[in-house]
């Protein structure tokens, strides 16, 4: 029997009781666990706000009277704490006619700021001959940023490295002699290059009523020789100021013992589940930059555990600093001589312990994939031929990110779409809350033994973050968890009972959390979202699997509480609620004190990272639909491979309807969520696929000069374009009107080899290093060459090739010395439906 209402405790409590005593129900009498304990009792670090000196103050207004300015833990926005998201995506890597629907996706998936390296070497190839046309506008791609109301961060070097030929520094620039720095010959032509930026940002920055808030100068930065060091970091930021581009913000990386002035710029930090730059051909710890632990108290560290190291002077110390992210991994690219596979689960427990740790900026690098442009020169990409340690493709960036290089919307993109929902709705109460750690901590990266949980609280008000997930190293699963969180008012166990913590699971809980007026003592489901209708306020969570989601809450502030399938009972001053089942119905319904009314929705975890928040005609909505989504405006655009049926359900169920070009149908109700569905004509693309050329036993692997930093070991060099005389070569010919009707088309390619180049005639249009996943070919920027055939060529990969793919995936070479397959061809269609909110 269920309770389900609070009216219904006065008849049934007594009733309950006497039940148990007639079951026989004992304590056990085995020792229960002990619990995990945080106590939080402070004392916090509270902010700061004269040490930093980034620029005049005047400079935090917008003309709009908006007010964006940082202390020493956290952004405010319009004083309140601000805690973004930030993601890379680099416009000169992406063709122009495409950057809005990706940008779009960008803000679908939670980004607020658009950051992007500003690469010289791709504006001033020839000396003298600035180019800012096409995929090079970086006004262009600045001005739709700001059309949709993403924010900008330019990262204007001059050296910016994004593994870029040069480091982004034009060849003519490097013959002219000293490069980074105080050199007045290498500084006349940043002054001229800071000048070309500020032309193009003008009018376009925070102080202007633009969205550019911040930039960053150079990267990586640690020299200490008599023209570097912490000076030549002042000086470039002065040149930057002097050019014109005053912003309230100004950063640099803060990791491989840095360097930069005190007080002048913030250093940010970051950190990879995997790395493409080591020499070897092994596996690299399972967590080499320790992004899957909790990093709470400041230390001397490198990059992964988000503290700087050594700075130039005693007086900088990093407590003086907010906790600000630039390049937490969204993937990893591949070099030659090593390809790292990152799967759609790799990412989002970073965002979770980082936030854990106490991270104000959520900043991914990258998370829009690219495709390096075509030289006038030579090729850009970052090359042992240019003095670097590895070969990159050619082309492809596509660094395994959420948004990849053609655009697809990886698995990974999702799961940290739920994270950032969260943080765009509570980012504000997390922000000011301090970092405690407990009092058990594992003793490294693999210690399965001891669960990872941390506290984030302030005052009576927290979140637990707990981390059980590490890439390429399962941890176990953990019996018998419970929390007991010290808080200055009060002591939480939660939850009631213990928990098994899942294998590979991470996840958060709230602590304290106010729902517009009820208070919510502490729940056992991660909070997703927030939205507000005429009638009510819509709290969803998502339950992890194999917990079981438990609601407290305090009933002085209820006046009424419901849950439909629940079990509801009362214990003191608290409403505790179990027996929940996720679904899109409402779970528990409250009215408070004060006569709101909210409604909880306990969505799994499926429907969780299906849902996609979004305002249409200025109004939050909730859409759950297993297609793509961006929106603009009043439009939605739903995309889909190989399916051409497309579902969504809407919250808010309102007197606004959706409507279509195409059939459409509102089929009543999903849950709380109206329900449409509509589908597009299905539509097979063919090609032809033959094979013109056999490949030819391949040339042993080449390995080029040893590197200091490596311990002098030396690594594979990439094949040149004379090997490709010995790949195996097939030709793709496409019926004219190809892709007429689809959003687009994707080339999917099953091989195994070395590497894969995809030709339109003579020009490379993207190429693949194997490293046994399947090679995704967006065609649509193709479409006009796509009747005159593409040309695919591979190379054989060799036995001994010293290079690293992961063992799951290194070929079978039964007994021979090389190996080359064309499995399968595949084109998958993407279809594409727009609708309407009609008001």
């Amino acid at each position: 029997m269920k309770i389900r209402s609070i009216s219904q405790w006065s008849t049934l409590l007594p009733f309950v009781l006497h039940l148990g005593v007639r079951a026989g129900w004992t304590q056990s009498t085995a020792s229960p666990p002990t619990p995990i304990t945080i106590d939080a009792r402070g004392p916090e670090a509270l902010p700061e706000t004269s040490y930093l000196q980034l620029g005049s103050s005047a400079l935090e207004k917008s003309p709009a009277g908006h007010r964006l300015s940082v202390n020493s833990r956290y952004l405010t926005l319009d004083g309140k704490p601000w805690l973004p998201v930030m993601g890379e995506f680099h416009y000169s890597r992406y063709p122009q006619q495409y950057w809005e629907e990706e940008i779009l996706k960008m803000k679908a998936g939670g980004i607020q700021i658009v950051s992007t390296y500003v690469f010289w070497i791709h504006q001033e190839e020839e000396e003298g001959r600035f180019d800012w046309s096409g995929r090079r506008d970086l006004r262009r791609f600045v001005e739709l940023c700001a059309k949709h109301g993403l924010y900008v961060y330019p990262r204007i070097g001059p050296w910016a490295h994004g593994e870029v030929r040069n480091g982004g520094l034009p060849d003519w620039l490097i013959k002219k002699g000293a490069i980074r720095v105080n050199d007045p010959t290498y500084l006349g032509y940043v002054r001229l290059y800071f000048g070309e930026v500020a032309q193009q940002l003008r009018g376009l920055l925070w102080k202007d009523g633009g969205p550019v808030i911040g930039i960053q100068v150079e990267n990586e930065y640690a020299d200490r020789g008599t023209r570097g060091g912490a000076a030549h970091i002042a000086t470039l930021k002065r040149m930057a100021i002097e050019a014109g581009i005053e912003v309230p913000l100004y950063t640099v990386t803060g990791w491989d013992n840095a360097v930069y002035p005190p007080r002048e710029v913030i250093p940010v930090f970051g950190g990879y589940p995997d790395e493409f730059w080591p020499g070897g051909v092994g596996d690299l710890p399972s967590d080499p930059e320790g992004v899957y632990q909790f990093h709470v108290a400041p230390a001397p560290s490198n990059v992964g555990i988000l503290q700087g190291t050594s700075a130039s002077s005693d007086e900088v110390n990093l407590r003086h600093y907010p906790r600000f992210t630039a390049e937490l991994g969204g993937g990893m690219q591949v070099a030659y001589h090593r390809r790292p596979v990152i799967s759609g689960d790799d990412v989002a427990p970073i965002a979770i312990t980082q936030l854990g740790s106490g991270v104000n900026l959520l900043g991914y690098y990258m998370f829009q994939g690219g495709t390096n442009p075509r030289g006038k020169l030579s090729t850009l990409q970052e090359s042992q031929a240019t003095n670097y340690s590895s070969d990159l493709p050619v082309k492809s960036y596509d660094f395994q990110a959420p948004l990849r290089e053609f655009g697809q919307m990886n698995e990974s993109f999702r799961q940290l779409k739920l994270v950032h929902q969260f943080v765009h709705d509570f980012g504000s109460d997390l922000a000011p809350m301090s970092a405690f750690q407990s009092n058990v901590v594992p003793s490294g990266a693999e210690d399965g033994t001891t669960p990872r949980v941390v506290a984030r609280a302030h005052g009576n008000f927290a979140y637990l973050f707990f981390n059980n997930y590490l890439r390429n190293h399962p941890l176990p699963e953990h019996s018998g968890v419970q929390v007991e969180l010290k808080l200055p008012g009060e002591t939480i166990t939660a939850p009631r009972k213990p928990f098994t913590l899942p294998s590979q699971s991470a996840f958060f809980w709230p602590i304290g959390m106010d729902l517009d007026g009820v208070l919510l003592k502490y729940a056992t489901a991660q909070p997703v979202a927030r939205i507000k209708d005429e009638k009510a306020i819509y709290y969803f969570f998502t339950a992890y699997p194999g917990i079981d989601s438990e609601f407290v809450f305090r009933s002085q502030e209820i006046l009424k509480l419901d849950s439909p399938k629940g079990h509801v009972s009362k214990q003191s001053e608290r409403v505790y609620v179990d027996g929940l089942a996720p679904s899109t119905q409402v779970a528990i319904h409250i009215q408070s004190a004060t006569g709101q009314l909210v409604r909880v929705i306990l969505l799994s975890q499926t429907q969780a990272r299906n849902s996609w928040k979004i305002l249409l005609g200025g109004r939050e909505h909730l859409i759950i639909t297993p297609a793509d989504l961006f929106a603009d405006g009043d439009r939605i655009y739903l995309r889909s491979r190989n399916t051409h049926d497309f579902s969504l359900s809407i919250i808010p169920k309102t007197s606004e309807r959706l409507t279509s070009s195409l059939p459409m149908k509102r089929t009543g109700t999903d849950g709380a969520f109206a329900h449409y569905t509509v589908s597009v004509k299905s539509k097979a693309v063919i090609a032809i696929l033959e094979k013109t050329r056999d490949a030819q036993p391949s040339s042993p692997v080449r390995t080029g000069k040893p590197f200091d930093w490596r311990g002098g070991s030396a690594v594979a060099t990439v094949p040149d374009d004379a090997d490709f005389a010995k790949a195996a070569v097939w030709q793709l010919k496409f019926p004219k009107g190809a892709l007429d009707g689809l959003s687009d088309a994707f080339l999917d390619i099953d091989y195994v080899g070395d590497v894969g180049r995809l030709y339109q005639g003579t020009e490379l249009l993207t190429d693949n290093f194997f490293n046994g996943t399947r090679w995704e070919i967006g065609l649509k920027r193709f479409a006009p060459a796509l009747s005159r055939g593409l040309r695919l060529e591979i190379l054989p990969i060799r036995k001994d090739s010293p290079i690293y793919i992961p063992r799951s995936s290194w070929p079978k070479f039964d007994g021979r010395s090389e190996a080359i397959e064309l499995k399968s061809v595949k084109i998958s269609p993407e279809y594409e439906v727009e609708l309407t909110l009609e008001h």
